[in-house]
């Protein structure tokens, strides 16, 4: 049984041991109401220590349950007896106490835990709410702000923080854990056994403009999600509804969701994004250690891969042309690092470590002894032929060299080396010590060592790597240049960039095309459509309004002009007339009459330029999966998470 006793007595240790995340599947429900009621009998027992073995305090429900028919005992109910029972439970966490398992210990009368462990309500992330009194709880331990802010967010908190705003008793030294919450407890066993949580009240209550205040806030934010407004407004109905109805109102809420497209959505994307790893061909290959990084190039992308790789622990040695423009990319860097700092993601220990690990030269020689080199120089093949031919006679023979390409055929680069068979593509995208996409391209000789060496590395960096063959952009790319030309469509055709922004947005996306543009440089596609223009098809409709913005020096935001205006170095764009006038100019020379287009049919035509480029992609071999596409178009270029992305939507219309 995944649920055990120890009788100590006065004391009682209940195990949780359900490996590997210690899920509350039907059986830990059932073994944990069942020890519930057994140590209420039992008069030799004075207070119940719950503790899980393994890695982990409960890590959240037992998801495989899910779409299946609930059985009894429901979560609420358990947790609703562990709440009544007349010993004090006192929850002992280590790792994570997350959604259910998180609630289970607001059910308990005290709550310690270890100083690494976090907690957490994560449900949103799966497009639910808590469904087992969590948002009625919570805001009567931590205040409705903090509950709020947990709720919607679905980020955990760290146990000293957990400590500071009330969610937890006490912290238990690491390693003693247990001995702790046995002294705790004993401590505590002749006192008068605390108000059950739900019982205790809520101090903070909103008046009704903070609470409409809020609401529009959160609403704004979720960009068309739902669960996050839906959390919030259980949370504060728990202000005002008694506790039997503010569960009831909370469950009700959360069964709703549970049945709704987004929260499907959200747990075919949950699924999706663990399944990217699961190549059959690199089960039993053994990838290689990498320690010693190398990166060559130090602008925006390559400062931010070796951001990415420091944070991770690896020594890193960046590549320059000549002194100057090295200290320049390390200086980059370093501000990066300053950054994460600064938000307390690193200590300053942590810091001055990873500066030790770091160097940036001109000196080629020094990539000589590492284990991986990646480049980010300028996107030309013959540039980027000469490096790995440089590359070839300064490396080991065993060094894996890498290439950040966003579009160049990597199968021409690894025959430009000795031993193509360790060259492969590892796409970032920017920030890339930020963003966590990696797209991992398999060339036609790459060995399975190196492959897997590159899906394990990009673990490391804690990104989701998703498997991509070698075309033209790859996965993302290639779906970006398909739905851009049906942007570009549409804005000859009638259509202006704030009208396609605006619908992209409403449809769920951080920004719209044409932002997007504006802040990655127009000049970039610009490079990328005069390399293809001698191989496209004559016949095929071409657009020009981009290639006359860019013949103007407009290349977006850091040229202050792109799509958009941005005076005096603004970051929010607006409408600028020389643009209207060359869209005008161009519909004239092509003889359109413009005609209008609703939000709806722009949505409609770039979501089904992107499933029909999808399934292109899967039909030439270049991706293994639908879902792993939908990743790369949620992880790399903010498709909504919650609509499942563009397979998921066609798939499900």
């Amino acid at each position: 049984m995944p649920v055990s006793i120890e009788l100590n007595p006065p004391l009682a240790i209940v195990h949780i041991n359900n490996p590997p995340v210690n899920a509350l599947s039907h059986e830990v429900r059932l073994g944990l109401l069942n020890a519930c009621k057994k140590l209420n009998t039992d008069q030799a027992i004075k207070a119940v220590i719950l503790i899980c073995d393994g890695r982990t305090f409960i890590a959240g429900a037992d998801i495989r349950e899910f779409g299946q028919p609930p059985e009894e005992p429901h979560l609420p109910d358990v947790i609703s007896s562990l709440e009544a029972s007349t010993k004090p439970w006192i929850a002992a966490i280590h790792g994570t106490a997350l959604g259910g398992g998180c609630e289970v210990t607001l059910g308990c009368h005290y709550r310690v835990a270890v100083p690494s462990a976090k907690l957490g309500l994560p449900e949103v992330n799966l497009g639910l709410i808590p469904g087992a009194g969590g948002t009625v709880r919570l805001p009567r331990l931590v205040g409705v702000q903090k509950a709020i802010e947990m709720v919607t967010s679905g980020k955990p908190v760290k146990a000293s923080k957990a400590k500071e705003i009330g969610l937890i008793d006490a912290l238990a030294p690491d390693h003693q854990l247990e001995q702790f919450a046995i002294e705790f407890a004993t401590s505590m066993m002749n006192e008068p056994t605390p108000l059950a949580v739900s019982k205790r009240p809520i101090t903070d209550i909103p008046n009704l403009a903070e609470t409409a205040d809020i609401l529009a806030g959160i609403k704004a934010k979720a960009r068309g999600q739902l669960s996050p407004l839906e959390a919030a407004s259980s949370v504060l109905d728990a202000c005002n509804l008694s506790v039997e109805d503010a569960l009831k109102n909370e469950r009700q809420r959360f069964v709703k969701l549970k049945e709704s497209s987004q929260s499907k959505a959200l747990r075919y994307a949950f699924f999706a994004e663990r399944q990217t790893t699961k190549i059959d061909e690199l089960k039993e290959v053994e990838p290689r250690e990498i320690n010693h990084c190398g990166v060559v190039g130090g602008g925006t992308m390559g400062a931010g891969i070796a951001t990415a790789m420091l944070l991770s622990g690896l020594q890193v040695t960046l590549i320059e042309q000549d002194e100057d423009e090295a200290a320049t990319a390390k200086n980059r860097v370093i501000k990066t690092l300053e950054a994460s700092l600064s938000r307390g993601l690193i200590t300053q220990a942590r810091f001055e470590s990873i500066k030790t690990d770091f160097k940036a030269t001109s000196q080629f020689e020094k990539l000589k002894s590492v284990d991986l080199v990646i480049e980010a120089i300028f996107e030309d093949m013959a540039v980027k032929r000469d490096l790995f031919e440089k590359l070839s006679k300064t490396c080991s023979k065993d060094t894996i060299f890498a290439t950040n390409t966003s579009y160049l055929n990597i199968n021409e680069l690894a025959e430009s080396t000795v031993n193509p068979e360790r060259v492969i593509g590892l796409h970032f995208f920017s920030p890339a010590h930020i963003m966590k996409l990696l797209e991992v391209i398999k060339t036609d000789t790459v060995s399975n060592e190196v492959l897997a060496t590159g899906f394990a590395l990009g673990k490391k960096l804690r990104k989701v790597p998703v498997l991509s063959g070698v075309c033209d952009g790859f996965i993302g790319n290639r779906i970006l240049s398909s739905y851009r030309k049906q942007c570009d469509y549409m804005l000859e055709d009638g259509a202006s960039p704030q009208e396609i922004d605006e619908a992209m947005r409403a449809f769920g996306m951080a920004m719209g095309p044409f932002e997007m543009q504006d802040m990655a440089g127009l000049d970039i596609g610009w490079a990328n459509r005069k390399r293809l223009a001698p191989t496209r098809d004559l016949n095929e409709r071409y657009v020009k309004i981009a290639d006359r913005l860019c013949e103007l020096g407009r290349f977006g935001q850091k040229t202050g002009f792109g799509w958009y205006e941005y005076p005096n170095g603004a970051r929010k764009g607006i409408p600028d007339s020389t643009v209207e006038a060359i869209i005008v100019e161009e519909r004239a020379i092509a003889g359109i009459i413009p005609k209008s287009f609703s939000p709806e049919e722009i949505q409609t035509r770039i979501l089904d330029a992107m499933a029909c480029e999808g399934h292109k992609i899967l039909s030439e071999g270049i991706a293994r999966s639908a879902s792993d596409i939908d990743m790369v178009m949620i992880l790399g270029y903010g498709f909504p998470r919650w609509r499942g992305g563009p397979m998921f939507m066609v798939q499900n219309k």
